[in-house]
């Protein structure tokens, strides 16, 4: 392994050499253990001697994050969008809620730094010469595919319980295989779990998404369900971990959680209080989750009503969700056009025709005009009324009329 710094860019160097003029600054974290395994890693995370207030004297559109914990993100004058995450080096105290320290104390030491982070791997630096710093067997331990906890693992755990939800997070390695976590670490995390109760929930949420965006998050599933951990986090839902055949975080994450006889909105409201994902992430769940048992017809007139009753991401969710082969093949075949199309008659032109006053009867009709202009794939408005023929829209239960929707 060596350390190719020839992977920085031109404004890495800039930001690395300015802060070197007014004291020290080592390349920590992400980038040293991706770059050692011949990654590219855009974000570039930096440790200095400096405080906060003096790498913003350096860097005046510096943005304070953190400021208190030693972090800020630096940004560079001019157009450059790009922002670099540098902290202060620092020895920390006592986590006496297990999830912040109590104190942070500002050190000029990268080793006694590097001995406060969580893993091996993570543990490493680059000085200014390119010489990795490396106290603890980070480089082996990339070698070997092991997750070790820098010290005394137990330790390393108590201190922070996110660092349960990090682990297993490191174990991603490549689409074929996960990293081998080392037995003291396992077993710090399986007497420790609960200690997750401590971490926000929104934090939880983004580790999960994180972990089922690995090409082997089936593997990290396993490996969190036999510590505990998924029982912690989902505690009342029932999770199955068997033929989750799918890439897409969201779509892993309905599909383990199929066994659930709850109704889309429990889902929805369960999901939100336990990950605090966003509203449109919640409600693309819940609709897998109401459809999970949904039949695929492949007449035309279903495959129409698909193509133009569901969104773009709900189509390409469902889809991967169940991979209904027959249905993707049939609906490929459609050379009509694949956007949305909007009613050919309004409210206003049908009640003039029917002489039917605004109201529910005629909004249940048009819907109903809607589903025919879609399902025969009509383009001319007379035909789309053409149909009124084919409806007794003066005397029967308006209520019963089908209108536009899928399946």
């Amino acid at each position: 392994m060596s350390t190719p710094l020839n992977l920085l860019s031109v404004e890495d160097n800039l930001v690395l050499e300015r802060l070197r003029t007014e004291g020290e600054a080592w390349i920590v974290g992400g980038w040293v253990r991706d770059s050692l395994l011949g990654k590219i890693n855009p974000d570039l995370d930096i440790a200095t001697t400096l405080t906060p207030d003096k790498v913003k004297d350096l860097f005046p559109r510096t943005i304070p994050i953190g400021e208190d914990y030693g972090t800020v993100i630096v940004r560079l004058e001019g157009n450059s969008k790009n922002e670099w995450e540098v902290t202060t080096l620092r020895k920390e105290g006592t986590y006496g809620d297990g999830r912040r320290p109590d104190n942070v104390t500002f050190g000029k030491e990268i080793e006694a730094d590097l001995a406060r982070r969580d893993f091996t791997i993570n543990a490493m630096a680059i000085d200014d010469e390119g010489r990795i710093i490396d106290l603890f067997g980070g480089k082996n331990d990339l070698q070997n595919n092991t997750l070790r906890a820098v010290g005394e693992a137990r330790e390393r755990i108590a201190e922070d319980g996110l660092r349960i939800m990090r682990a297993f997070r490191f174990l991603d390695k490549d689409e074929n295989s996960i990293r081998t976590m080392e037995e003291d670490l396992e077993n710090a995390i399986c007497e420790n779990k609960e200690m997750l109760k401590n971490v926000s929930n929104e934090r939880i949420g983004e580790e999960i998404k994180r972990i089922l965006s690995s090409k082997c998050s089936d593997k990290i599933l396993t490996k969190m369900k036999e510590t505990g951990v998924l029982s912690v986090i989902f505690n009342d839902m029932l999770v199955d971990l068997t033929d989750v055949n799918c890439t897409s975080p969201l779509v892993i994450l309905a599909k383990i959680l199929r066994n659930n006889e709850s109704e889309k909105e429990d889902i929805y409201v369960k999901l939100r209080d336990k990950l605090k994902y966003s509203k449109r992430e919640l409600e693309l769940i819940s609709f897998l989750h109401a459809h999970r048992n949904v039949e695929f017809k492949t007449n035309i007139e279903s495959l129409r009503r698909f193509n133009n009753y569901l969104s773009d991401e709900q189509k390409s969710a469902i889809l991967e969700y169940h991979q209904p082969l027959e249905f993707i093949q049939q609906l490929e075949k459609l050379i009509e056009p694949h956007e949305k199309n909007s009613p050919l008659v309004d409210g206003i032109t049908l009640s003039e025709v029917t002489g039917i006053k605004p109201g529910r009867k005629l909004g249940m009709l048009k819907g109903w005009l809607f589903r025919q202009q879609i399902e025969k794939n009509i383009t001319c408005k007379d035909d789309v009324l053409k149909n009124l023929e084919h409806i007794d829209w003066k005397n029967d239960n308006y209520d019963k009329w089908p209108v536009l929707s899928w399946p």
